[in-house]
């Protein structure tokens, strides 16, 4: 890959990248570190990297350092510690847009990451494959048990107006 398809590269993904990863972390100062992690990742191997298939690398690399984020910052706790009252939610919403976030981030990374590539940023499955590292038919078992929950989690559109 030449510098100029780099820098081509940056301002054709940076955007839909960033919007990948602040779907996941939800702080914006994070994302854009870890689209400039992307990048820099990305220019360490410029030399080794077929320019069409800048993109899946771009969100593979993007991917797996927000996966790594996570990993470092979460904290490990036991399943007896967690109340069923901070699970459970009476409460009623008129913006669906905001319902659509909480129900995906009640989905396990994998899942939400395989939904929002499919879904979200138009990836079909061999993309998110080779994205996430996963095989084509996983991809496809992630996306149906992930849509499965969030209909469970979202109930039907009734209930919501």
């Amino acid at each position: 890959m030449s510098t100029e398809e780099y820098n081509k590269c940056v301002d054709l993904h940076a955007d839909a990248l960033y919007r990948f990863l602040i779907s996941h972390v939800g702080d914006a100062d994070q994302a854009r570190d870890l689209v400039q992690e992307s990048f820099a990742r990305m220019w360490v191997k410029v030399d080794e990297i077929n320019g069409n298939k800048a993109k899946s690398y771009l969100f593979s690399t993007g991917y797996h350092a927000m996966i790594d984020q996570v990993r470092r910052a979460k904290k490990k706790g036991h399943f007896d510690e967690v109340q069923q009252e901070e699970l459970a939610h009476e409460r009623q919403y008129s913006d669906l847009n905001e319902m659509l976030h909480q129900a995906l981030d009640t989905l396990p990374e994998i899942q939400k990451s395989v939904v929002l590539l499919r879904d979200y940023e138009g990836y079909n499955y061999n993309e998110i494959g080779e994205i996430c590292q996963l095989s084509e038919s996983q991809v496809k078992v992630y996306i149906f048990r992930a849509r499965k929950a969030l209909k469970a989690y979202i109930g039907s559109v009734e209930n919501l107006v």
